[in-house]
């Protein structure tokens, strides 16, 4: 077994030579503008996945993949001249998706922004159900709020102390000797 490490550089150093020298190994006028976006390798260096995008139609596509299938022995070839290794790992070409799963999920972006932009319009003329503020309040607790809430007023003076706290002192500070 390879470490990981030395598995990636050769799929990256594989990847840098058939990106670079695809068009001059296979020479034919059919191959589509090929990008190659990722090449894995197993542990043993036996085997090389090429993940590649072609841009065009499907026949385009299946042109391609058909070239492709049909020079795999002089890529090989080339990259084994190129990367020095005891053994030249074998090359599977595989058409990626990440083009269909990228328009996939633009897609469903403009879908879910077509759908946020509905539910805020929606809420923009939306009223309360009920009342405005929810909460039910008695006309006469609140005429007893603001006779509570006058500073000067006696009255409340005098109900403030009957009804305070015997360790809070009369400037209102609480008294340290709670015992």
């Amino acid at each position: 077994m390879v470490d990981t490490g030395r598995a990636r550089k050769i799929a990256d150093r594989i990847k840098v030579l058939i990106a670079a020298n695809l068009e001059s190994i296979v020479k034919d006028p059919d191959l589509g503008f090929v990008t190659v976006t990722d090449v894995r390798v197993t542990g043993d260096l036996q085997h090389a996945s090429v993940f590649y995008t072609v841009f065009g139609d499907e026949a385009q596509r299946a042109r391609t993949a058909a070239l492709l299938e049909k020079n795999k022995g002089r890529l090989r070839s080339f990259v084994g001249g190129q990367i020095q290794i005891r053994l030249t790992p074998s090359l599977d070409f595989f058409a990626d998706a990440i083009p269909e799963t990228a328009s996939h999920l633009e897609d469903l972006l403009r879908e879910a922004k077509e759908r946020d932009a509905a539910v805020a319009a929606a809420a923009a003329g939306a009223q309360y159900a009920g009342d405005a503020d929810p909460y039910r309040r008695d006309e006469d607790d609140e005429d007893d709020e603001d006779s509570l809430g006058a500073v000067g007023d006696e009255a409340a003076s005098e109900d403030a102390d009957e009804d305070s706290d015997p360790y809070i002192d009369e400037d209102g500070t609480a008294s340290d000797a709670r015992a």
